[in-house]
């Protein structure tokens, strides 16, 4: 367990507007217990002593009432509502404005609810004792056998399966080069498909915390048998 003195800046991404579930509404308004999806990782967030201060991301409509939820269920680490952007990529870009460069910055998927606190203390142990690394990403082995195809849908190779992993969040990084990572990417016009991918492509150096299973991301309606 992590015992430092040092504390994350956590971006909860809850901008989606769910077009694969169909409900008319964002998912992460899904109610689950009778709360939205990203309350439950707001509250581990709220209860974590490794969390000092949240910022969410969502969309321009949403935002009156995320800050009214986060009043009733007294989410009090809450400093910024940010309104989202038109790709997940742009919408963190506009919460890194609220986060220090001398900062941790963890970004969490707002729809994946069974966050562990677990997470955070390992991702800041292995900052803390490598400084060489510059971030850490939760993820899990793979269990099905991986083919790669090409446009035809044809088999082109079954490559080993131990040297992947299927990435999750949180995804937990030095904040100098996670916002830099972010510059970079807006000044090459280039569009990742996770946090992780752009530090990386700045020469960045991650390590992958071993998660569970169960830290799923709520996507379509067959996600839902989860819950």
């Amino acid at each position: 367990m992590y015992c430092g003195d040092t504390k994350i800046t956590l971006i909860v991404a809850a901008a989606g507007i769910g077009k694969r579930m169909n409900l008319g509404y964002p998912k992460q308004f899904l109610e689950v217990d009778g709360k939205p999806l990203f309350l439950k990782v707001l509250e581990v967030a709220e209860e974590s002593s490794l969390i000092e201060s949240i910022v969410i991301v969502t969309g321009q409509d949403s935002i009156e009432a995320v800050e009214d939820l986060c009043e009733k269920y007294s989410i009090q680490k809450v400093k910024k509502v940010v309104q989202g952007g038109s790709e997940r990529q742009y919408s963190i870009e506009n919460a890194l404005e609220y986060c220090k460069d001398n900062s941790i910055i963890a970004v969490q998927d707002g729809v994946r609810p069974f966050l562990k606190e677990k997470y955070f203390s390992e991702g800041l142990k292995i900052l803390e004792e490598n400084l060489e690394i510059d971030g850490a990403v939760v993820g899990i082995p793979l269990k099905d056998t991986i083919k790669r195809i090409n446009l035809e849908g044809e088999v082109v190779e079954t490559p080993k399966r131990d040297e992947y992993i299927a990435v999750h969040t949180p995804q937990i990084f030095r904040g100098q080069i996670l916002k830099l990572a972010y510059k970079k990417a807006r000044e090459d016009n280039f569009l990742g498909t996770d946090d992780s991918s752009l530090v990386e492509r700045i020469g960045g150096r991650i390590k992958v915390i071993i998660g569970d299973y169960d830290n799923l991301k709520i996507t379509t309606i067959e996600d839902l048998k989860f819950l």
